[in-house]
């Protein structure tokens, strides 16, 4: 099933008198179940990309699909609630909350999205995110309390806690060792497995070696992996 779709996708920043053109006319599709890799250099606009992916920012012309659902003209309270529930973040920077439990951190977006969850069920949700990720054992720890990789995994599970049906990644291995790395990528690897639409951003080719599909975008325009079957 087609997930997402851009029609001529383009961004300019404007910047007084000055037009900045980030991407020039993005067109792609990535459908249900992929597992999709985005690379560029940096300034090349993938990091734009991935915002307009994400719903974090809307495109200056064309047309974006998600799930045949035209959402680059959504109203911001609409696009975030698009993204509560359907998009999962993953960064570089864990972005955890100090001195709160793991279980508390995965738990914290269903206080803003799972309205009709009771106090218990929070919970119950939090603790099968952390199985999912091979935490069971460190849940009530605090982020100072686990290794990187630990924390990237907490990161990921907060991210699942919505049941999203997309998760993306910005850089998820920038701040590991090798070691680890390996460890995250076999874990999203697994996620793709159950089911997980998966898109990465990377500039490191041993991650995007990972995906079943890449995605590279030069200069604001994708010159390959747009489609799948390139």
């Amino acid at each position: 099933m087609r997930l997402i779709e851009l029609l001529d996708v383009r961004k300019t920043y404007f910047l007084g008198e000055i037009n900045v053109p980030v991407l020039k006319g993005i067109s792609m599709r990535i459908d249900s179940g992929e597992y999709v890799a985005l690379m560029g250099a940096s300034g090349s606009g993938k990091s734009t990309l991935m915002n307009i992916l994400g719903c974090l920012d809307r495109p200056t012309s064309g047309d974006y699909l998600f799930e045949e659902r035209e959402v680059g003209r959504l109203s911001g309270d609409e696009r975030a609630k698009l993204r509560n529930h359907n998009i999962g973040f993953v960064f570089q920077s864990f972005n955890l909350l100090p001195r709160t439990s793991a279980l508390e951190n995965v738990c914290m977006p269903l206080y803003y999205t799972a309205g009709t969850l009771s106090g218990k069920e929070v919970m119950e949700r939090g603790r099968e995110m952390l199985e999912r990720v091979g935490l069971t054992d460190r849940m009530h720890h605090e982020p100072s309390q686990l290794s990187g990789g630990q924390q990237q995994r907490v990161a990921i599970a907060r991210a699942l806690v919505n049941r999203p049906p997309v998760l993306f990644a910005d850089e998820p291995t920038g701040n590991l060792d090798s070691k680890t790395s390996v460890e995250v990528m076999k874990l999203f690897e697994k996620l793709n497995q159950e089911g997980i639409t998966i898109i990465l951003v990377t500039h490191a080719n041993e991650v995007a070696s990972c995906a079943k599909r890449t995605i590279h975008i030069q200069d604001g325009l994708i010159v390959s992996g747009a489609y799948g079957g390139e």
